[in-house]
Order: C-alpha cells, then structure tokens, then sequence
C-alpha cells in the first residue's frame, strides 16, 4: 500500500489494516532496518521507494501475469544449461508465481483500489461486493455479491463464486463501480473452479474442441508475440511435400471458435486449420460472408 498508485496517509493505514499508528510506525522503521527507502510526503504520506523508477510499485517487481511469466521462463529456458544460476531462477519464479497479482502500474487511482481490495479479499478469504457491476450478458447494472478467489489469465479479470446463482464466473475489472470487502468469511471454499482459458484468452464452462494448425515461420513468431502462452503447444514440423518453407505446429484446446479464428483469419496465407471441425467451420462461415458481398457488389 505504501507503494502503490494509491498514496495512504498513516490514519488511513491503520483503519485500513485495523492496527494503532504506533504499529505502523513500526513497521516503517523495519522497512528502513532491511534497505527500504521511505520518504514521507505531504499530509503525511509514507511512501516506500523500492527502485530508482518511482512510477514502479512494489508488487509489480515481485508479481507475475501467467503470460509474463511465460516469457520470463523461456528467458530463463534459453540459459546455457551448464549456468548455476538456472535452477534458482526457476524456483524464485515458481514461488513469486504462486502469489495473487495486484495491482501493477496503473495510473487510475479507482482501477487500483479496485484491485488491491480484491487481492486483499482473496488473501483474507473474504466475501465482496461488487458495485454497480456492468453486465456484458444481461446489460444490467446491479450489485453482486461473490468469493473472489483468482485473477484472470492476464489479470484483467477476478474470477469469482456468486453464492446467487451458484456458479463460478469472470467479472471484468473495469466493468466494476467500486468494492466493497465484506467481513463475512467464504463459504463454499470447494466449489470455487477456475473456468478453462485457452492461449487466446477466451474462457468458456469447458473447452469447445482440441485443434492443430499448421503456421509458417511468421505465424508462429506472430502468434508467440500476441499470445505468449502459446510457445509450450508449439512444435516445428516436415512442411508438406511441395512446401520446402519451415513449418510449426500449434496444437491445444481451444474455449471458443473467436479468438483461434481470429488469429487465422488474420494470417490465411500462414496458418491452416488441420484438425477442428468447429473452427473449421466457423472460418468457412467467415469467409463466405467476406467473399459472398464483395462478388454480389462487383457483379
């Protein structure tokens, strides 16, 4: 909190973290007694300096996307395996992986509040409410009450049980007016399930199908750049018979026919669809209804 987006004065520390001022002072002198640098602002405002960069919070030296930390692990991959430095940076970047996300460089005061009480929610297990919440679904706006319990894949999402209607569900960010953190403890810890979310960040009950497509060198370099998850269902296969041009093959399951077939829409000429009769079939279904008005329009 002291070094965050968000400045707290000492007052509003201790209501906050229900602790005296004479605690936080404390706590501000071990921050000191362990190399931190704290510098106290007008009204005052602790503020703790962890780098040279004063626009860098602490939690986003130490906190990780699933996709950042898929790029950071190929760095580390990439690493002479002879390094004696490898194997620790592999389990720092397990254990810094296993902590909730909060909030990282935002510049938007209420977006960061929004995500440091539900990460502290999640971490205290505690229930919350989530004001005049935007529904993309029902395009309503009303409160929710849920158990937050994770953050999206690239953490523009919480994901959540809604004791309401019994069911896990995404709710995004910036759709949320403000959070409210409840007192009342989870209480159906064992039906919170993290919904499926595929490399193209689209998320579904279950996974829709299984796929293979095949991707020329710029495909697959394009598709790694936009979707760094992609990189461990990548494989570098014999192009056909009549191709002398490297091919890859992308294979994993997929939660919607949206985002996969974007992404081959938007390269046809680098990336076939081998195996998906669903994604197959929404690609045909696309592509006649490009082709079908431009023929009608010239002819």
């Amino acid at each position: 909190m002291m070094s965050g987006p968000v400045e707290y004065t000492i007052g509003e520390l201790s209501k906050r973290l229900v602790m005296s001022e004479r605690t936080i002072y404390r706590y501000i002198e071990t921050f000191r007694d362990v190399g931190f640098t704290v510098i106290r602002k007008e009204r005052n405002v602790p503020r703790l300096i962890t780098t040279n960069r004063r626009g860098l919070d602490f939690d986003s030296l130490v906190c990780f996307s699933a996709e950042e930390a898929a790029i950071v692990n190929g760095l580390i991959d990439s690493l002479d395996q002879g390094n004696a430095l490898k194997a620790g940076l592999k389990a720092k970047l397990a254990a810094v992986c296993e902590q909730t996300p909060m909030a990282r460089i935002i510049a938007n005061r209420d977006t960061a509040e929004k995500l440091n009480l539900l990460s502290n929610a999640i971490r205290s297990k505690k229930k919350v409410c989530l004001r005049s919440y935007e529904s993309g679904n029902s395009l309503t706006i009303s409160d929710r009450l849920v158990e937050p319990f994770s953050f999206s894949v690239n953490n523009t999402g919480i994901n959540a049980f809604e004791p309401a209607s019994g069911i896990c569900k995404t709710f995004t960010i910036s759709r949320i007016g403000s959070v409210e953190v409840l007192n009342d403890l989870w209480e159906d810890e064992h039906l919170h399930r993290e919904k499926p979310t595929d490399i193209f960040r689209m998320s579904a009950d279950e996974y829709l199908e299984h796929v293979k497509i095949r991707l020329t060198l710029l495909a697959k370099n394009l598709l790694q750049e936009e979707y760094p998850l992609s990189v461990e269902y990548i494989t570098q296969v014999e192009p056909p018979e009549h191709d002398s041009k490297e091919m890859w093959l992308l294979e994993t399951d997929i939660c919607s026919v949206f985002g996969a077939g974007r992404f081959v829409l938007g390269l046809a000429a680098d990336a076939e669809v081998l195996e998906g009769p669903i994604l197959k079939e929404y690609i045909a279904r696309m592509i006649e209804e490009i082709l079908i008005p431009d023929f009608l329009d010239r002819h």
